[in-house]
């Protein structure tokens, strides 16, 4: 479903990666790696259509992403580093927010469902800004609980910050998309327990 050819990012003049080709299909996922540096996260955005590339082609379905921007950003979904949330919102409105501008709707009964899943639902009407690092976190993940229509995740670093409890809900969470025939794309620095069977590994390196 995901098709990329003979990828090449430049940043200024430093060519961080090139002749990147891979394909992801229903049902799997694929950890990128590399050093610090090496581009991950520049490739991530480049997948989702947010950076352009160098060279090379990102094909979904068939069709390049460019030429078929809108059905595309209808099937995916894109989790940055940073968790993007509005200090000044609650964790409920931040959902309900950042849903609108994915478009998806989420009603109240969604919301708390999934807030839920990723244990704050005792937060749901706290300010983001008095939450800890691990909750921002799993705050911003709960979007992947509302995002069942969305075939295509592309993640990165969704671990950081979280803790034991957390890593294996989001793992699960994970494991189920998979299994639903989603796809996903990440990138993490810690060992953690992806889908066995199910993950690929690609290493980014010059």
């Amino acid at each position: 479903m995901l098709e990329v050819r003979d990828l090449a990012c430049q940043r200024g003049e430093q060519l961080l990666f090139s002749g990147v080709s891979f394909d992801v299909g229903a049902g799997e996922l694929l950890w990128v790696e590399g050093r610090n540096g090496a581009g991950k996260t520049s490739l991530l955005r480049i997948l989702c259509g947010l950076s352009p590339a160098e060279a090379g082609t990102v094909r979904w379905q068939g069709e390049s992403i460019r030429s078929t921007r809108e059905s595309f950003c209808g099937d995916s979904l894109f989790l940055a580093h940073s968790n993007g949330l509005k200090d000044d919102l609650t964790i409920a409105e931040n959902l309900r927010f950042h849903g609108r501008l994915a478009g998806i709707e989420a009603d109240a009964e969604d919301i708390d469902s999934a807030l839920q899943a990723c244990g704050l639902t005792e937060r749901r009407d706290l300010a983001v800004r008095y939450l800890s690092q691990g909750q921002r976190r799993r705050a911003a993940l709960a979007r992947l609980w509302l995002a069942r229509s969305r075939k295509l995740w592309i993640l990165d670093e969704p671990f950081a910050a979280l803790d034991a409890e957390s890593v294996e809900r989001l793992a699960a969470r994970l494991g189920a998309h998979l299994e639903a025939g989603g796809l996903a794309v990440l990138t993490t620095h810690q060992e953690v327990p992806l889908p066995a069977g199910r993950t690929r590994r690609l290493l980014l390196a010059h």
